[in-house]
């Protein structure tokens, strides 16, 4: 009965999934572009009333123990609103609109601090209510925050588009607008820079979701064996890498520039994890946990340098297309690292921890290969600008 139930817990999971993501990437790279139009309140209104229809269909579904199918009614509905993606998108772009360039990096990092902050309150507070009073009343929370988050979007927060102008909603322009983000050839090297950093956040955000998801079972498991107090110690260093990595990277910013601050991250990133993927002892384990210290600081930089690479106009259209591939990031880490993990238990736990170490290689060289290439383009147009028609 119990294998039976996993099953049909997995088998819903991805269903839920599937159509939530499949239907929030039309509906984000809808309302994405649209916002740069007609402001960006609307777009972050919409997803917090579509997640707070979404909370109370899962209140109606436990209330009156309704068909468990009802869950994906309800995630499809909160798709069709842009779900949490469009919130991100919005919130980003939000950050855009009101930073200058120099800034732009430590708020949007301050941005994801507040993401991982919230999980970790979330996690906490939300695991000991479920074990205090059960399941139901911590969806009541969830529905009065959603709800407060729409009508804060939509009653207290100043609007961050200049000239707003009135535009269709349901019309094709707006896809077109995320697609000339990639294709437009009036700007082959922003547009070749910006498939290379978009490349660069996807492998980073897939290891950063596919290791985050077997943390527990990998400390669960023989030989490091955590009760839960340990776990619980594990959880809290790892959501204090947002606030660790914030801090870093605003030190780091007086003295270097954001491309080796988010190298530095990467390497603080790979190092972590392959000093997890060899931990047999509680001690270890914490030090690479320690090691992570500086692993968040890569995604709010290439956040930044990819919405320096576009016009105000366009950073609806691309945090829209970013928050797509963070959902695509999502199932691909699932499916990739759920796998690897029961497939190496038999000659290496922590397989998939370095390999995650070996794909963020990746995101590095990328990095640090745009970096070069842009030193070596300015100095090439500085030398030949330096030249008198003398010099032939």
């Amino acid at each position: 009965l119990l294998q039976e139930v996993e099953a049909l817990v997995s088998h819903w999971n991805l269903c839920i999934n599937l159509g939530g993501f499949f239907v929030g990437l039309f509906s984000v790279t809808l309302f994405g572009p649209w916002s740069d139009s007609v402001g960006r309140r609307p777009a972050l209104v919409l997803p917090a009333v579509g997640m707070a229809v979404q909370a109370a269909i899962y209140l109606l579904v436990m209330y009156l123990q309704l068909h468990v199918a009802y869950f994906l009614l309800g995630r499809v509905l909160s798709g069709l609103m842009g779900d949490y993606n469009l919130i991100l998108a919005s919130c980003f772009a939000y950050v855009a609109d009101t930073s200058d360039k120099r800034a732009r990096t430590f708020r949007v990092a301050i941005l994801e601090a507040c993401i991982g902050i919230a999980g970790m309150l979330a996690s906490i507070g939300g695991g000991q209510w479920r074990k205090a009073q059960g399941y139901i009343n911590p969806f009541w929370l969830v529905l009065a925050a959603s709800l407060a988050a729409a009508l804060y979007a939509a009653f207290c927060l100043q609007e961050s588009v200049k000239q707003q102008k009135p535009a269709k909603l349901f019309t094709l322009s707006h896809y077109k607008a995320v697609y000339r983000l990639y294709t437009a050839p009036e700007h082959l090297s922003s547009r070749r820079k910006l498939a290379l950093y978009s490349l660069a956040f996807f492998l980073l955000v897939t290891v950063h979701f596919g290791t985050k998801d077997l943390f527990v079972l990998y400390e669960l498991g023989s030989p490091l064996c955590w009760a839960a107090d340990l776990i619980g110690y594990g959880s809290a260093a790892r959501y204090l890498a947002y606030l660790s990595s914030l801090g870093g990277l605003r030190l780091l910013q007086l003295c270097l520039e954001d491309t080796w601050v988010a190298e530095i991250g990467l390497i603080s990133n790979i190092s972590g994890l392959v000093v997890i993927s060899l931990a047999t002892t509680t001690p270890l384990m914490f030090i690479g946990y320690g090691i992570l210290f500086l692993s968040m600081a890569a995604t709010p930089v290439i956040r930044t340098k990819l919405s320096k690479l576009v016009s105000e106009t366009e950073q609806g259209a691309l945090f829209a297309s970013v928050a797509c591939v963070e959902g695509l990031c999502s199932l691909v880490a699932t499916g990739v690292f759920n796998s690897l993990y029961p497939a190496s238990l038999h000659f290496m736990r922590g397989l998939p921890f370095l390999f995650g170490a070996i794909i963020l290689l990746i995101p590095a060289a990328i990095i640090g290969w745009i970096e070069i290439w842009d030193s070596n383009h300015d100095y090439s147009h500085f030398s030949d600008a330096s030249l008198s028609p003398a010099d032939g």
